[in-house]
């Protein structure tokens, strides 16, 4: 208990140093827009492929477990549009990208620490923090509402192309499922709930790998440990965000 609590204290510290003004705003400005492109840019493939095949997956699961007489056709598209919009673009995927980005910042900067690249820093007056981290978390709140719209683009495609070149319903029926009584709040709940997840990702990878101590054994754990700690903490803060949102 007196460890983790220890951790929180140092974390909070941490991000007290991170979002402070940055000394040279030109400078910000070059490393926000690298970290766009490596932590945000760099997923839109995987986010794309995943999303793709869960909605494909899930209007055939739907189509061949709940069908019956008393049900109407358009149903499956209409829980294939609530599952992708309220849980899987928003919840589901920001856990897959806590694998994929978390790990990445969590190495970076781990590998920074045990090679003595951030002590430089320190040495040289720059406020190694809030030059590595702030950047990293304001590049994941940009681009992840992107990518929840590019996941739910991509989810209805692959439904639909289960009824176009599957031949599992009629696309019409799809269609008018999605269609039904549509409810645009649920994509804003969505995408506030992934600028929430993707502050937990970039801060909470970005801690395990900036106090990382050792050496490359420790980085590979310290790795292990930020995707573990954001996907609880993503879990966590789902619970409450839904209840805060949906009432």
């Amino acid at each position: 208990m007196i460890k983790a609590l220890k951790t929180v204290g140092r974390y909070i510290m941490l991000m007290g140093r991170t979002f402070a003004r940055p000394e040279r705003m030109r400078m910000f400005f070059r490393q926000y827009l690298n970290e766009m492109g490596q932590l945000g840019v760099n997923s839109i493939g995987i986010v794309l492929l995943i999303s793709f095949f869960i909605g494909a997956v899930i209007t055939i699961q739907i189509k061949l477990n709940i069908e019956s007489p008393f049900m109407p056709r358009w149903t499956v598209g209409y829980v294939t549009r609530e599952i992708m919009l309220l849980e899987f673009s928003s919840s589901i995927m920001c856990l897959i990208l806590a694998g994929k980005v978390g790990s990445n910042i969590a190495s970076e900067l781990g590998t920074m620490r045990v090679t003595q690249q951030i002590d430089a820093l320190e040495i040289m007056g720059v406020n190694s923090a809030n030059y590595l981290i702030l950047p990293k978390i304001f590049a994941m709140v940009t681009t992840i509402p992107f990518l929840v719209t590019f996941s739910i683009f991509a989810g209805i495609i692959g439904a639909f192309a289960t009824c176009w070149f599957g031949g599992i319903m009629s696309a019409v029926d799809l269609e008018y499922g999605l269609q039904y009584m549509f409810v645009e709040w649920f994509i804003w709940c969505g995408i506030i709930k992934s600028l929430f997840f993707a502050f937990i990702i970039a801060s909470v990878s970005a801690f395990f790998g900036y106090t990382v101590e050792g050496g490359s054994i420790e980085v590979g754990k310290a790795s292990t440990d930020s995707v573990v700690c954001s996907s609880v903490l993503i879990l966590f803060a789902d619970l409450i965000l839904t209840k805060l949102l949906m009432g």
